[in-house]
C-alpha cells in the first residue's frame, strides 16, 4: 500500500466513525425517523453518503473485471464478534434493523413484524413479550441470508459475522428457512404468510425480495475470495438452479433473484441499514449504492464499461430540484427548462422518454409504476435523477 492510500484510508477511518456518530445520535434523539421500513416503504428521503472516489477502481471496467475491483473496494471490513460483551452483530442489527416508526423495536425480515429488540433468542423471560405470551420461538435471532453451511461454517470465519448478510428474523421461521435456496414458488407459510415455501426453496415477501436479492449480490462480490479462520479460500456462486442437500459454496437461482433486484427497488431503509453497516464494518453494498451494476455483472450490460457517473444518484445539477416526487404522472421544475433533453430509463437501462423541453417547467408522464433514472442534458452538463412514478 503506498503512503497515499494509508492516508487516505486513515482519514475515511476517521471520517466514517464521525458519520455513524452523528447517525447514532440522530437516531437517540428521536424515537421515530420519517421514513418508512420496507414493508411500508418510502423513497428519496435517505441519502447515500458515499465517500468521493469510494468506487474509483471500479470505473471503466468490465466483467470479470468489475467484479474484481469491487471485491478490493469492499473486501477487508472490519470483523466484529457475532456475540461478546463488547460491540457484536447483534447490537449493529439492533441499529441497522430497527423500527423507524419505533426506535425500541426490530423489523424482522419475513414476517415484517415489529418486535421488541429485548425479545431475542437467548435472553429468557420470553413470557414477559406479548401481554405475558411470548415464547421462545418467537423471539428473534439471526438470518444468515447466503447460509453459513454453504461456504463458511465456523463461528471464527469473516463471512459468518458480516452483518451485510445477516438480518433479524422470527426464530421458528428462520429455522423453515433453514439453508434452502431463494426461487419463485411453493405454499404459503404458517406464519411469514406472505412467504412461499417447498421443499428445496423459500420465495420471501414481494417487500423484500430486492433486498435479499441485493445482499446475496453483495456475497458473491465480497467472497470472491473468501478466506476461512484457517486461511484456506472459498468462493461464493450465485447458479440458476436450487441446490438442495449441497453444502458446497453455491446458492440460487440466479434469474429469480435478477428479477426479484428489478421489481423491488432500493428504498429508504435499505439505504439507511447500509450506511449503518458501512459505518461499523467501513465497507458497502455496491448494489444498494449502483443497482445498474447487476445489468453489468449478469445482465444485458455484460462486457460494457461501467461508470459511477451512470448511477441513480449521480446529481451533477444539484440546483435543480424536481416535485412531487414520487410522482402520479405530472413531474415539476423550480425552474423552467429551455431546449434541455429529458431522457427517462427504466432500472434495466431501457428508455422509455425521450423528449425536447421549451421553456417549460413541468412533464406529464404515462409510465408504469415503478422507479426510473431521468436524465436531463444540453450542450454543457448533464444532470441525472431518481424519479418514482406511483
Amino acid at each position: 500500500m503506498t503512503i497515499y492510500k494509508f492516508i487516505k484510508c486513515t482519514i475515511f477511518g476517521a471520517m466514517r466513525y464521525l458519520i455513524l456518530f452523528f447517525i447514532l445520535l440522530a437516531l437517540e434523539a428521536h424515537s421515530q425517523s420519517d421514513f418508512g421500513s420496507s414493508f411500508n416503504p418510502t423513497y428519496g428521503i435517505v441519502q447515500s453518503n458515499i465517500p468521493q472516489d469510494y468506487y474509483e477502481e471500479a470505473n471503466g471496467k468490465s466483467s470479470e473485471e468489475l467484479k474484481e475491483a469491487l471485491y478490493q473496494i469492499i473486501s477487508n471490513h472490519v470483523v466484529f464478534p457475532y456475540t461478546s460483551s463488547s460491540t457484536d452483530t447483534w447490537d449493529i442489527l439492533q441499529v441497522s434493523d430497527q423500527d423507524p416508526q419505533n426506535h425500541d423495536n426490530m423489523i424482522l425480515v419475513y414476517t415484517g413484524r415489529s418486535q421488541d429488540k429485548g425479545y431475542r433468542d437467548g435472553t429468557g423471560n420470553y413470557s414477559q413479550y406479548e401481554n405475558g405470551n411470548g415464547t421462545h420461538n418467537n423471539s428473534w435471532n439471526r438470518e444468515h441470508v447466503w447460509p453459513k453451511s454453504h461456504g463458511f461454517p465456523d463461528e471464527d470465519d469473516n463471512a459468518y459475522t458480516d452483518v451485510h448478510n445477516l438480518k433479524p428474523c422470527d426464530r421458528s421461521v428462520n429455522a423453515s428457512r433453514g439453508t434452502k435456496d431463494y426461487d419463485f414458488g411453493g405454499s404459503q407459510h404458517s406464519e411469514a404468510t406472505e412467504c412461499l415455501t417447498d421443499s428445496d426453496s423459500w420465495e420471501p415477501s414481494d417487500s423484500v425480495k430486492g433486498d435479499i436479492a441485493r445482499i446475496l449480490f453483495y456475497m458473491v462480490v465480497r467472497y470472491d475470495p473468501g478466506y476461512d479462520h484457517n486461511n484456506n479460500s472459498f468462493d461464493l456462486e450465485l447458479v440458476d438452479y436450487t441446490t438442495p442437500n449441497n453444502n458446497d459454496p453455491i446458492l440460487g437461482k440466479l434469474s429469480s433473484l435478477i428479477q426479484w433486484h428489478y421489481d423491488d427497488p432500493v428504498d429508504d431503509f435499505e439505504i439507511n441499514r447500509n450506511e449503518i453497516i458501512y459505518g461499523y464494518q467501513q465497507n458497502r453494498n455496491p448494489f444498494i449504492d449502483h443497482p445498474n451494476l447487476v445489468s453489468f455483472l449478469w445482465g444485458e450490460n455484460i462486457g460494457e464499461n461501467w461508470n459511477e457517473s451512470l448511477g441513480l444518484d449521480n446529481v451533477i445539477g444539484e440546483n435543480l430540484i424536481l416535485f412531487p416526487n414520487p410522482s402520479t404522472g405530472i413531474l415539476n421544475f423550480n425552474k423552467y427548462l429551455n431546449n434541455e433533453r429529458i431522457e427517462i430509463f427504466s432500472l434495466k437501462g431501457y428508455k422509455v422518454f425521450d423528449q425536447l423541453v421549451f421553456n417549460s417547467n413541468s412533464i406529464t408522464l404515462n409510465l408504469d409504476s415503478g422507479v426510473y433514472v431521468l436524465k436531463i442534458s444540453n450542450n454543457s452538463s448533464v444532470t441525472n435523477h431518481k424519479i418514482i412514478i406511483k
